[in-house]
Parts: structure tokens; sequence; C-alpha cells
């Protein structure tokens, strides 16, 4: 197995190198359950962030490669460490585009709008509803305090990285009747475009088109 090929295999990511315009850009996958600070059960699909955050400081030192992107089909996962994924993201100078190309639950949400452009597959889902603890019912005051003071934070991040507005979010995240917990929303393609929460419906070759034209301007900018 060669070097790009264990990259696939081990981290889900890829260079993806232009023959025209010669432009690099990491192709990162964000699959599965975001997996935090706990290890996981070994046949649960996920992705690592002591994987990805390194990959994410690295576009943004490394001058060979000139844009990032972000492939998204998560369930969510540990809200404090995708929130730093989240964060390491938003604070990458290159072109960052993000792709929802299955779901972007929970968590996933600040993630997927962490990127400079967010699409979003016409059947590819968003979900908003608000941070649990495995499903559990909150019952103490002080563990209610902590999460809602996780869900602030979750939620400024997000208003601050997109178009939607922060009561209808909180508006969304309480929402009876959809959900198998009975509480939160669901939405389907465009609906997360009308919420503000997506940039636009497309696939692939959107996201790519876009980022080797914001590569483009940047070159043009530095001549």
């Amino acid at each position: 197995m060669d070097m790009q090929e264990k990259n696939i295999t081990d981290f889900g990511q890829q260079l993806l190198i232009q023959p025209d315009s010669g432009h690099r850009i990491l192709c990162l996958s964000v699959i599965g359950e975001i997996e935090g600070h706990e290890d996981l059960p070994v046949k649960t699909k996920t992705t690592k962030y002591e994987h990805l955050l390194p990959l994410l400081v690295r576009a943004q030192d490394d001058p060979g490669i000139d844009g990032v992107l972000l492939l998204i089909n998560t369930m969510g996962g540990d809200c404090s460490c995708g929130l730093a994924l989240a964060e390491t993201a938003a604070s990458i100078t290159k072109p960052v585009v993000s792709l929802i190309i299955g779901d972007s639950h929970s968590i996933g949400v600040p993630l997927s709008v962490a990127a400079d452009r967010t699409f979003i597959a016409p059947t590819a889902t968003m979900i908003i509803h608000p941070v649990r603890l495995n499903g559990t019912v909150i019952g103490a005051p002080q563990t209610f305090e902590y999460f809602r003071l996780i869900q602030d934070r979750i939620l400024d991040f997000t208003v601050a990285h997109s178009q939607a507005l922060k009561p209808e979010l909180l508006e969304m995240m309480m929402r009876k009747g959809i959900m198998a917990k009975d509480i939160g929303t669901i939405l389907v393609g465009e609906e997360a475009v009308d919420a503000g929460l997506a940039d636009a419906v497309g696939g692939v070759s959107d996201a790519l088109k876009w980022l080797h034209r914001q590569i483009k301007n940047r070159e043009n900018v530095k001549k």
C-alpha cells in the first residue's frame, strides 16, 4: 500500500492536484461519529478528532496546499471536540469549502458552516437538536446549566459563521413532533439553504468549481 492509499485508509484524506492550474486541494472526510476524548466501539465508523486537527493545521501552514475540501457525512458526536474542529477549520486563511453529501447532524452543523462556503446535496440532511447525553433526560439543575452553556457555544458559533438567526435556531432545536426523541428539526437540501445554514444546494463539481475560483482570485491578488 503506497502513502496515498494509506492516507485515504487511515485518515480519509486525499491531495487533489488539478493538472491545468496546478492547484493543490486537501480533501478531508468527516464521516460516521466524531470521536472525542473517549474511544468508541471498534465496529463504530468514526472520525477521530486527534487525526483531523493536525491535518487542518497542515492545511494552513503548508505552502503546497491552496485550499481545503471537507466532505461531510456525520451523525455528530463529541460536542467539545467537534467544536474544536470547527474553530480550527474556521481559522484557516486559505479557501475552505464544505460539502454535505449525506448527513450533517448535531455537532456536524457548526463543522459544516465553519467553511467559507457550504454546499449541501439535494437529499442530504442537517439536524438541529438540543445537546444531549446518550439521549437521557436532564434532571439535576447543575447538569442542565452545563448543557445549556455548551449549547450556547454551539449556537453562537453557528450564527457567527452562517446566515442563520439564533432565535430561529433555538426554535428549531425545541420543535416537537418529528425527531425520534420528539424534539429537534430535520432540514433536507434546500431547506437548509432557506434556514441560512448552507449557502447553496450542489455537489462535488460545484464545491470544486467554487474552490478553484477562490484560489485563482487569491493568486491574482498576489500578482
